[in-house]
């Protein structure tokens, strides 16, 4: 089950099997470990996961029925979550956390037990019901993973937010720490990851990226103390989001493009409209390294389809300027 959209304990034993899907995340493991044709039903234990990163009570129509239908619904966790929803919605949900043995013996008679399962994924009971399975000792009922909610794509973004707000509120360096003193590492990790796109390296491309994404959500949590102009998190990301639809009618609005110089076009033209910028050399920051601005520049002036002469000087400078211009 390793799909990161549908994030929950590992299922305990390779007799677990995917018995359905929804779209394209397995949301029911179940395993049927012996033939019962001549005895009593051995009842069904379903153990259903949440994702903390999804508001209590938000679960599939599975997991609803499952509850609902179940003979005892039981939680380790008096305090968890989903607890107040699930009473609201008439599920009686008892507070026990039963060994794998108790847990089978109240599934004697065909009766269904589901467990919800707490944060860490009940890993002492999973284990349990895996060593009474392969001892073929034990009737063992059906067992069921039911994840009723699961994470979406970009969930980990949230645990980071998280994770930051903890550290600049705990961390006697972070708490301190200001958009003019972090401006040098996040120079630092850009360098450090165009050098691992150049190497080639997919480790440390993706730890780079990481490094170079904490700067975006240190930077943005500063921000959100300032006292006359604060903004967050989501704001940064409402306003990229925003600015890349507007940027791209080709995909969200009635425009077209079919080449990627078309798409350029496009890109140009509405962040003219956007910027309404004086001149072709604004918003050129002019604290990057010297040959970057030249590029820069030289690029901006190619882009308006300006004829601007390069000086005719015998100086390394602007020798330097003719490459930097040319390259």
């Amino acid at each position: 089950m390793d799909n990161p959209r549908a994030r929950g304990p590992a299922p305990p034993s390779p007799l677990w099997t995917t018995r359905g899907a929804v779209g394209a995340v397995g949301y029911v493991l179940r395993v049927n470990t012996t033939a019962h044709s001549t005895e009593a039903a051995p009842g069904r234990i379903v153990l259903l996961t949440t994702s903390h990163r999804v508001a209590p009570g938000l679960l599939s129509w599975p997991a609803w029925q499952a509850l609902h239908a179940a003979d005892r619904v039981l939680c380790a966790d008096g305090a968890h979550p989903q607890l107040p929803y699930l009473r609201e919605a008439g599920v009686t949900v008892d507070e026990a956390a039963p060994t794998a043995e108790e847990l089978v013996a109240a599934c004697a008679g065909g009766r269904t037990v589901v467990v919800v399962a707490t944060g860490e994924g009940e890993p002492a009971l999973t284990d349990g019901l895996a060593r009474l399975a392969g001892s073929g000792r034990v009737s063992m009922p059906e067992l069921e993973l039911l994840p009723a909610s699961y994470d979406l794509p970009g969930a980990r973004l949230l645990d980071l937010v998280q994770v930051m707000d903890r550290i600049r509120a705990e961390c006697p360096w972070s708490s301190r720490q200001t958009h003019r003193g972090l401006a040098k590492y996040a120079i630092e990790e850009a360098y450090e990851l165009v050098e691992s796109i150049e190497d080639g390296d997919r480790e440390e491309l993706r730890e780079e990226l990481g490094d170079v994404l904490l700067q975006v959500v240190f930077h943005a949590r500063i921000a959100e103390e300032d006292a006359e102009e604060p903004f967050s998190i989501d704001d940064v990301a409402g306003g990229i989001v925003t600015k890349l639809i507007h940027r791209h009618p080709h995909v969200f609005g009635d425009e077209s493009a079919t080449t990627p110089e078309e798409v350029k076009e496009h890109w140009l033209r509405t962040k003219a409209a956007e910027k309404r910028r004086a001149s072709v050399t604004d918003g050129i920051p002019l604290g990057q390294p010297a040959l970057a601005l030249a590029a820069k520049l030289a690029s901006r002036v190619r882009t308006a389809g300006l004829d601007v002469p390069l000086p005719q000087r015998e100086d390394i400078g602007y020798t330097l300027l003719a490459l930097a211009t040319e390259a």
